[in-house]
C-alpha cells in the first residue's frame, strides 16, 4: 500500500508567509501502484524522484498539484545491471551510482563523465537519471551521451509498455513523450553500443554547477582503419538535444584526421540553432560547437577498441 500524507506549506520548503496550498503526498512501493495513482489523478499529479529540480520550482510555483507522487522507493527503477539487451539503468538511479560503477566505467565512461558535470555532490547524490531526462531541458547532460550510444527507454501506464528511442522521448523544452499516466521506468544501451569510442565535453561558464552552454559527444566505431557508424549528439544548442547528421555523414567510411574532424565541427554548427542569451551570444555557442565536436571525435577514435 502507497504511504500517503498531506504536505502543508511547511518543513522550511517555502518562504515565511507562503500561501502555498496543501497537497496529497502519496509514496507508492510499486510500479502498478504509481500508475493507478496517476490514472486516478492526471493530469492534477506530478512525480518526484530525487527532488532536485521539482522541489526548487514548488517552492517558486504559484500553484500546485492535487497529488505529488514519490516512486523513490520503486525497487524497479533502481540497479545498474548488463542484460541481454544491454546496460539497463533504473530511471531512479542517482548520477552518483553512475559515477561509482564499474559495470558503466567499463562500457559507457562517457557516461560518468557527464554524470560528473550535473550540478554539485549533493545533486549527484539525489538527483536520478530518470528526472534529468524527464525534466527535458535543452542543456540536459546525460542525453547527449546516451542519444550517441542510441539509448532506448522504457515507459508503462494504464494502457501497457512501450519502448522508443531516447531521441522520440524528447519532444521540445520540458516536454516529453510521456503522457499523465505514464512513467520512465529505465533507459537501456543496446548490447552492440557498449565499449565502443564515446567521449563527452559539456561547456560552462564555470567548472562546476553551471548549466551547459554547448554540450558535445560522439560514439564511434572503427572498419578496417575507416571510421563507421559515427553518431554526433548535441545540447544546449536547439529546443532538445540533437543529432549532427549532416556531420555524421561527413565521417561514416573516411580515415580519421584532424582535417576530417575539423570539417565534422564546422559542419556540426550548421545544423544547430542556438539562441543569444544572457550567459553566450550564438555565435559563441557556434564556435563551442566546432571546437566541442573535434575534441569528443578525437578522443573517441583514442577509446574507440581496434
Amino acid at each position: 500500500m502507497p504511504r500517503f500524507g498531506m504536505f502543508p506549506a511547511a518543513f522550511g520548503l517555502f518562504d515565511r508567509g507562503s500561501t502555498l496550498k496543501p497537497f496529497e503526498y502519496l509514496a507508492p512501493d510499486t510500479v502498478d501502484e504509481a500508475v493507478a495513482i496517476l490514472t486516478d489523478n492526471a493530469p492534477d499529479a506530478r512525480l518526484l524522484a530525487g527532488g532536485t529540480d521539482y522541489l526548487v520550482e514548488l517552492k517558486h510555483a504559484s500553484e500546485v498539484p492535487k497529488v505529488v507522487v514519490d516512486v523513490s522507493g520503486i525497487s524497479e527503477f533502481k540497479g545498474i545491471e548488463l542484460t541481454d539487451k544491454g546496460l539497463r539503468f533504473g530511471s531512479g538511479v542517482t548520477h552518483t551510482e553512475i559515477m561509482e560503477s564499474d559495470l558503466v566505467a567499463e562500457h559507457a565512461l562517457a557516461m560518468q563523465e557527464a554524470a560528473l558535470t550535473i550540478g554539485a555532490v549533493q545533486t549527484r547524490n539525489l538527483g536520478t537519471l530518470g528526472g534529468n531526462l524527464v525534466t527535458c531541458v535543452p542543456s540536459v547532460d546525460s542525453g547527449p551521451v546516451l542519444i550517441a550510444l542510441d539509448a532506448a527507454v522504457t515507459i508503462t501506464g494504464s494502457k501497457g509498455i512501450r519502448i522508443m528511442p531516447l531521441l522520440d522521448f524528447f519532444v521540445g523544452p520540458r516536454k516529453t513523450a510521456l503522457e499523465p499516466d505514464e512513467l520512465l521506468v529505465d533507459i537501456v544501451i543496446p548490447k552492440e553500443m557498449l565499449g565502443r569510442g564515446c567521449s563527452f565535453r559539456k561547456f560552462g561558464l564555470r567548472k562546476g554547477q553551471a548549466l551547459a552552454l554547448v554540450n558535445t559527444c560522439a560514439s564511434i566505431d572503427l572498419d578496417a582503419g575507416k571510421l563507421a557508424d559515427v553518431r554526433i549528439a548535441l545540447g544546449a544548442v536547439a529546443p532538445t538535444v540533437i543529432r549532427a547528421v549532416k556531420a555524421e555523414k561527413l565521417l561514416n567510411g573516411k580515415a580519421p584526421s584532424d582535417d576530417l574532424f575539423a570539417e565534422a565541427g564546422d559542419m556540426a554548427a550548421t545544423e544547430a540553432k542556438p539562441i543569444n542569451d544572457f550567459r553566450a551570444s550564438a555565435g559563441y555557442r557556434l564556435d563551442l560547437i566546432r571546437t566541442g565536436t573535434k575534441r569528443v571525435l578525437a578522443e573517441a577514435l583514442e577509446r574507440a577498441p581496434r
